[in-house]
């Protein structure tokens, strides 16, 4: 991999840049990152043992950070209610304070990747013009990760803290700052869509429930299941964040996902939320036009295979679901 690293920038302005952006490098280090963790935490609950790396823990204390800028703005009285303008100023806070942060982490002969690292961390957080959020700042999540390994910060060691400690802590951050802000959805779909706001969760959440001896897809409809099992399945905290937030009928307020409960495995469902992924979001114009593309993450062409992460393969000497 190359040490020169670079700015990060928008290459895909036209739908024929989406063509080319699904054969790029990019695109295949993603959707093998994504694969991957998907893989590294297929039937693990939240409480099962795992390796938790001082690096992990690092990047998850930033997150602490950004909850702090959070707490120490208030809000602005205005009268629209959607859209706190406060959250602009949370943004600004992020982008001067970013660097630093980044720089206490990552390893002195790679800190010319922060150019690189900050744009991806800076975009997770939603978009601080339009006061929104969305599944294109999910991705920069996604992205933020994928580049702390392509540095060295992470290892192979680290995939299923990735999941159950970072990208949970990022889940549980979103939330508080969508709630607190009250943030537009991004491209919402509405009822038609996954959810409002996230998807990654759902993908990784279906994954741990995959030979699970008790819970079905049909059972995260029903609140008892939900109530007792959303501590250790991500899904299932998902679906109770949703119940949480949203009101009348489940199948009128999240159609799509009424329609998941009927399928008859975790694995199918897992396969299928991948596929979704693919379709709705990382082919979509709308979506990835707002996307950066660097050194680390080039726009330039992917001769199979992939440098780092197998858009197929899986994490070596997985154990049998747990």
């Amino acid at each position: 991999m190359s040490e020169e690293f670079r700015t990060p920038e928008r290459r895909v302005k036209t739908q024929d840049d989406v063509e080319l952006w699904l054969k790029s490098k990019a695109y295949h280090e993603l959707l093998g990152f994504l694969a991957t963790l998907n893989t590294s935490v297929r039937g693990k609950s939240f409480t099962v043992e795992y390796s938790l790396s001082d690096a992990v823990k690092s990047m998850t204390a930033v997150l602490d950070l950004v909850l702090e800028e959070v707490d120490g703005i208030p809000l602005e009285e205005q009268q629209q209610r959607f859209g706190n303008r406060a959250f602009k100023t949370l943004g600004a806070a992020i982008v001067a304070k970013s660097q630093a942060w980044l720089e206490a982490l990552i390893p002195e002969d790679k800190k010319g990747g922060i150019v690189e690292l900050k744009v991806y961390f800076d975009d997770s957080f939603g978009n601080f013009t339009r006061i929104d959020y969305g599944t294109g700042h999910e991705i920069n999540f996604l992205a933020f990760c994928c580049c702390l390994y392509k540095v060295g910060l992470f290892s192979e060691c680290d995939h299923v803290a990735t999941v159950f400690h970072l990208f949970r802590k990022y889940l549980s951050v979103m939330r508080r700052i969508q709630l607190h802000y009250k943030l537009e959805p991004a491209g919402s779909q509405g009822v038609w869509g996954l959810d409002d706001y996230q998807f990654i969760p759902f993908i990784f959440g279906s994954s741990q429930l995959i030979a699970h001896p008790s819970i079905s897809p049909g059972d995260f409809v029903a609140q008892e299941v939900v109530t007792k099992h959303h501590e250790n399945y991500m899904f299932l905290g998902c679906i109770k964040f949703i119940n949480d937030v949203k009101r009348g009928p489940f199948a009128e307020h999240s159609n799509q996902l009424w329609n998941i409960s009927a399928v008859k495995t975790w694995t199918k469902v897992n396969q299928g939320l991948i596929k979704m992924y693919k379709a709705e979001v990382l082919c979509k114009q709308p979506v990835i036009q707002h996307f950066q593309f660097g050194s680390l993450l080039p726009f330039e062409p992917q001769p199979p295979p992939s440098t780092l992460f197998s858009t197929t393969a899986t994490p070596l000497n997985l154990p049998p679901p747990t």
